[in-house]
């Protein structure tokens, strides 16, 4: 299954990198999202994206966008990353029940058991503005973000 742009985001309640559950739905009215799905934390191709945006945040914060990274890593894992490369965004874990996330956004890879790269931008009334899918190995480029969100 994958959304389409125009349709409701599916909403989620997942765990992030301190154990606090956080939902789609707890950004309604309040901040548009873009979400960041990446196969696995500590990965060269994920750690670059990341780094990346990590270094360019102003462009998401000054439109108001929320900043999420989902993968099917645990919780543990996730911190650790964090707290390794900085990370001051939420990395939510899509690891139990195993990549339900991911399978929702129509990101899950059935074969690898990770969600495939995939960034979808959700606006304040939770809808779905824009999306990009990559398969593994395949980097989002920064310009596709910046131009998503300056169309916000």
């Amino acid at each position: 299954m994958s959304l389409q742009i125009g349709s409701a985001a599916a909403d989620f309640a997942l765990r992030d990198q301190h154990g606090q559950t956080v939902r789609l739905t707890d950004f309604a009215g309040v901040r548009n999202v873009a979400l960041v799905f990446y196969p696995f934390a500590f990965s060269g191709i994920c750690t670059r994206e990341l780094c990346e945006l990590r270094d360019n945040i102003d462009m998401f914060v000054d439109r108001d966008v929320q900043l999420v990274g989902v993968s099917c890593d645990p919780v543990h894992a996730q911190r650790a990353w964090a707290e390794a490369e900085k990370y001051e965004f939420p990395l939510l874990s899509d690891f139990w029940p195993h990549g339900d996330v991911s399978r929702s956004y129509g990101v899950f890879n059935e074969g690898t058991g990770f969600a495939n790269r995939g960034t979808f931008l959700v606006d304040t009334t939770g809808v779905l503005r824009w999306s990009i899918v990559n398969g593994p190995g395949e980097a989002r480029p920064l310009s596709a973000y910046r131009e998503a969100v300056a169309a916000l």
